[in-house]
């Protein structure tokens, strides 16, 4: 299977997607009183620094010529790694908040 090509969508989506974790991050630091404390901040708090990873090596994969495949994998596993654990964390948000 060919990845070629996929970094370069991982690479701006995983910075988006640290973003949004920050947003996440900064609601759940405002809405500390009502949720349990430290699931949701801790979670995307981890869930950013996995988006990073991702741009990183989906950014290294750009980059390398001889290990792009591989870095892209990296990449792109990583990610959806990443978005396994925001729609989780999400959910736990949307439960805790009733």
């Amino acid at each position: 299977m060919s990845y070629r090509g996929l970094s370069s969508h991982i690479l701006p989506t995983s910075a988006t997607m640290v973003g949004g974790c920050m947003t996440v991050l900064s609601i759940a630091k405002l809405l500390e009183e009502r949720t349990r404390r430290g699931i949701v901040d801790e979670t995307m708090a981890f869930d950013s620094l996995i988006f990073m990873f991702s741009a990183i090596f989906s950014y290294l994969s750009i980059r390398s010529s001889r290990q792009a495949e591989r870095l892209e994998r990296i990449a792109d596993l990583a990610f959806m790694g990443g978005l396994m654990l925001m729609v989780a964390a999400a959910f736990v948000l949307a439960y805790e908040l009733q």
